[in-house]
């Protein structure tokens, strides 16, 4: 590493508006509905409105701070993440970064190196000096070896170069997850739903979900006992997407159906649908 203060280069900032469109690609939230904002957790593009600590135990899911400056960036990051069904939370500066960092616990730390004022390299050397233990995954437009090495030495886990695919950032972020709990479960009733495979099983095996499919039955199941609204179901899914008078939440609920079984979803008249658990 050389001097204290790192500017981006110029070919990285063109990659932003690759990465937007990429992303929106691939995912297809980016530039079609509602971004996550910054200091905003992201579940599937729904602020959270309950505290960790009033969730049950059982669906308490990964939670990663995604720090970097570009905002394309953050908010692709944040939807592709949140639709892996984990808890993101975003940071534009280094300085929120490395505060957020060190003052709740994170199961992943995503950190750009090229920021305005402090730089990534100053937060990772105070973040792992204080937490020896923490998980972060470099990602930065600097490709040569030798800032990959620094940030190894420095305790780093991963290090990923921009321009990237999303499937192989999804695939790192799930490697270092994996020894964390990605392969955890809810259970609600008869119903275990396997969170980083997105297979449901009553008793009969494995059964594959689509995502929306994976999405719908976890919203079920966080609220066991209460009817779930189509439009609840419409903003935490699909986000703002689909007027409401649209009948895709019945055609996803129908397909959910027919793998798990009619009987365990049932249609409250006016109210939505719940979850049927003994």
């Amino acid at each position: 590493m050389t001097g204290n203060t790192y500017h981006k280069h110029e070919h990285c900032v063109p990659w932003r508006y690759r990465l937007a469109q990429r992303f929106a690609g691939e995912s297809g939230h980016i530039g079609s509905g509602r971004g996550v904002r910054d200091g905003e957790r992201a579940v599937i593009g729904q602020r959270e409105t309950r505290d960790a600590d009033e969730l049950p135990r059982s669906v308490t899911r990964p939670r990663i701070l995604v720090v970097d400056d570009e905002e394309a960036i953050r908010s692709a990051l944040g939807r592709a993440l949140a639709a892996e069904g984990l808890v993101i939370d975003l940071a534009e500066t280094a300085a929120d970064g490395l505060k957020r960092a060190l003052a709740e616990a994170y199961d992943l730390i995503i950190l750009d190196l090229l920021m305005p004022g402090i730089d990534g390299f100053a937060v990772l050397r105070q973040l792992l000096r204080a937490r020896p233990g923490q998980t972060v995954l470099v990602l930065s437009c600097l490709a040569d070896v030798r800032h990959k090495v620094d940030c190894f030495d420095l305790g780093a886990r991963d290090y990923l170069t921009k321009p990237f695919s999303l499937a192989e950032l999804l695939a790192r972020v799930r490697n270092q997850l994996r020894g964390d709990g990605f392969e955890r479960v809810i259970r609600a009733g008869e119903i275990t739903l396997h969170v980083g495979r997105m297979e449901a099983d009553i008793g009969h095996g494995p059964l594959p979900l689509t995502r929306l499919e994976f999405l719908v039955l976890r919203e079920l199941m966080e609220h066991v006992g209460q009817s779930v609204s189509k439009g609840q179901l419409l903003e935490s899914v699909w986000g703002y997407e689909f007027d409401p008078g649209s009948n895709i939440v019945g055609v996803c609920v129908r397909r959910l159906r027919s793998k798990i079984g009619d009987h365990l979803i049932k249609t409250v008249r006016g109210e939505g649908y719940q979850l049927a658990v003994g």
